[in-house]
């Protein structure tokens, strides 16, 4: 993809940069089938629906030579379109979707690629026609400057994902294990499923708040905090630029006092499912007015300016959920109807690439 050509709609870098990354999904949905015990997640394996997930890697296979073609046609540098189509090949030649499911898988190791290629499906599927519709900055395109950064991050931390569970898990497990009340917690899960969600949204923002600041204030915990920060464009691919030892940190701390009170198993889950959409939709290009509710939950514009980069955006907006608790801890920052200028981090002192970011703190 040559810098002389425009990479705007209609001349054909969109489709062919589309036609490589469906390539590689339908690749890696490929090689999910051929080894089940090494790629794909114990707990979805037992309720993955087959033959919708063959359907699902054959339309992202065509759609993927669809766009490779599209490129190839609209484009004087074939490169893109021609690797997407090749990528897509070495997924028919593979075997395609009709790869045979061979052996038992139970018991065995893995790395959740199905996890991630669901994920990114999913959340790609939702977010980028949303930040289409509805975006702030309409001249922001789908690949931004970064992506492929924040796209590495996505990958990342959505392959470890038993990893970053075991790391959630384990400070409260080794360090609080010893203040569990089994009557007390049995009082806690025997409420009404509904108020149990909105007491673990209260109190995990809760906890999240005082770490989240506490990565901000303190210098070694801001090194890497700050490679979230270093994205100047926002989006909803944006979220996922994270290092792994903030996200380690952070779900280890924020899961201690839900530990320790012992809420049920089914709210929990259902806030999970919330907080992962919802931490995505807050960083998204999206300019929705949500009026008066801005002020009891967190929305785009909110925690748009924890990322801003002016001199009044600096430590405010530290709340995940519910800016109150900004306001009652003196650290909310709201302009009506306004949106932060810039965005990232003063100097640009984190690089850009995957790899130097995950080095960085230890510099």
């Amino acid at each position: 993809m040559t810098k002389s050509e425009p990479t705007a709609v209609g001349h054909g870098w969109i489709s062919g940069v589309l036609s490589i990354v469906l390539g590689l999904m339908g690749l890696g949905g490929v090689l999910c089938l051929l080894f089940p015990d090494l790629l794909t997640t114990p707990s979805l394996r037992a309720i993955y629906p087959v033959p919708f997930m063959r359907g699902l890697i054959h339309v992202v296979i065509l759609a993927s030579f669809t766009c490779g073609w599209i490129s190839l046609v609209l484009r004087r540098n074939k490169t893109a379109g021609l690797t997407g189509i090749g990528v897509a090949t070495l997924a028919v030649l593979l075997g395609g979707w009709d790869v045979p499911i061979e052996g038992s898988v139970q018991g065995t190791d893995y790395l959740g690629l199905d996890w991630f290629l669901l994920n990114l499906l999913v959340l790609a599927l939702l977010f980028v026609p949303l930040e289409r519709v509805f975006a702030r900055l309409k001249e922001q395109g789908i690949f931004r400057p970064g992506w492929r950064t924040d796209l590495a991050h996505f990958f990342v931390s959505h392959l470890l994902l038993q990893v970053s569970v075991f790391l959630t898990l384990l400070p409260a497990r080794t360090f609080f294990s010893w203040a569990v009340s089994p009557a007390f917690q049995n009082a806690v899960a025997s409420q009404p499923y509904v108020l149990q969600f909105f007491e673990i949204a209260i109190v995990a923002d809760l906890s999240e708040y005082w770490v989240h600041r506490a990565f901000h204030r303190v210098p070694w915990l801001w090194r890497f905090h700050a490679v979230h920060h270093s994205c100047r464009h926002m989006d909803w691919l944006a979220a996922s630029r994270l290092h792994l030892a903030d996200i380690a940190v952070t779900r280890g701390l924020s899961f201690v006092p839900l530990y320790l009170l012992g809420f049920a198993g089914g709210p929990v889950f259902a806030y999970l499912v919330f907080v992962s959409f919802h931490a995505i939709f807050i960083h998204a290009n999206v300019n929705i007015d949500f009026g008066r509710l801005e002020d009891w939950i967190v929305t785009p514009r909110f925690h748009h300016w924890h990322h801003g980069a002016e001199d009044r955006a600096i430590d405010r907006n530290f709340a995940i959920h519910f800016p109150w608790l900004d306001r009652i801890f003196g650290t909310h920052l709201m302009p009506r109807g306004e949106w932060p200028r810039v965005y990232g981090i003063a100097g640009d002192p984190v690089p850009e690439t995957y790899l130097a970011q995950v080095v960085y703190p230890f510099r």
